[in-house]
């Protein structure tokens, strides 16, 4: 299912956005300390999201297949 793929590459790009901003806030903390709070938010949020079009996917499968069993 095409949902899962997609789903499963927008928590890895959503990680690596986190873990970039992140790393760039340990490096200079005071520099744009805002700017990075809200990119981790916004990836943050992208995960979770993602997260949930993983988890309803994951559903729909199972139940077409109780349907089908």
């Amino acid at each position: 299912m095409q949902a899962l793929s997609i789903a499963a590459a927008g928590m890895a790009d959503a990680r690596l956005r986190f873990e970039t901003s992140a790393r760039r806030t340990a490096q200079a903390p005071l520099d744009n300390l805002a700017e990075e709070a809200v990119e981790q938010i916004e990836a943050k949020t992208a995960f979770k999201a993602n997260a949930a079009v993983l988890r309803t996917a994951d559903d729909m499968t199972g139940t077409l297949l109780d349907i089908l069993a």
